[in-house]
């Protein structure tokens, strides 16, 4: 049994008002294992396209390779558009040494509601995925619930957004398209991406992401893919 421990330590900063959730980075970034293009960062590897589109979003310009200055190059965009990362899962056990959240058992949690009331300018959760079994969204529903926290739907399509009062003031959750190869499969079977890729054979699975994750970065409350 693989004890699969996050690497890294949640990002905050003081006038931070959105944060990114996920789960577990790739087991490679616990076990000091990491590719020659990897980033050790939250959401540095190599397979991943978070920081792909972002880097196009913005024309940040981002290295892709295991230094100091991929790492800042990351830290400074989160601080100057004061946005923080906080994977939801500290530990779990793993019988087979992958990155599925099906796969994780003995989950340890973060105290995601005690960082959300230390950092009272968070107003905005993006899910890295959805609330499939083990996702970031279905371990918040079960922190909520345990709390006796209401959280209800705003919007059902594409990326779905519901909401919750907590301490007087209203967070919002936004559950993005996972950048996760993993999920080019729900893409491809997505009306939005099958019409795009009628009228542009050469529209891609990464094409679909970064309309997405450009409307919920740039706008805070974005409109649904049509």
């Amino acid at each position: 049994m693989f004890l699969h421990e996050h690497p890294h330590s949640p990002i905050f900063y003081e006038n931070t008002t959105k944060i990114i959730v996920g789960t577990l980075p790739p087991p490679r970034f616990s076990t000091n294992e990491l590719k020659s293009d990897d980033v050790f960062f939250p959401y540095g590897s190599r397979d991943g396209n978070l920081w792909k589109a972002l880097s196009d979003i913005y024309k940040l310009d981002l290295k892709y390779e295991n230094t100091k200055f991929a790492i800042k190059q990351r830290d400074d965009f989160l601080k100057q558009h004061r946005i923080g990362i906080c994977d939801i899962v500290h530990s779990c056990k793993r019988e087979k040494v992958d990155a599925s959240d099906i796969g994780m058992s003995d989950v340890i949690l973060r105290d995601i509601l005690g960082y959300l009331k230390a950092y009272k300018n968070i107003d905005t959760i993006i899910f890295t995925g959805g609330a499939s079994k083990n996702g970031p969204e279905y371990f918040l529903r079960q922190i909520l619930k345990k709390e006796k926290i209401n959280i209800s739907l705003v919007s059902s399509d594409i990326p779905k957004i519901h909401r919750f009062m907590f301490e007087g003031r209203e967070i919002k959750t936004i559950s993005l398209t996972s950048p996760s190869n993993a999920a080019n499969r729900f893409i491809g079977s997505n009306s939005h991406y099958k019409k795009q890729k009628k009228l542009n054979p050469s529209y891609t699975t990464f094409d679909f992401r970064k309309e997405q994750y450009e409307r919920v970065f740039k706008t805070g409350v974005p409109s649904p893919l049509s």
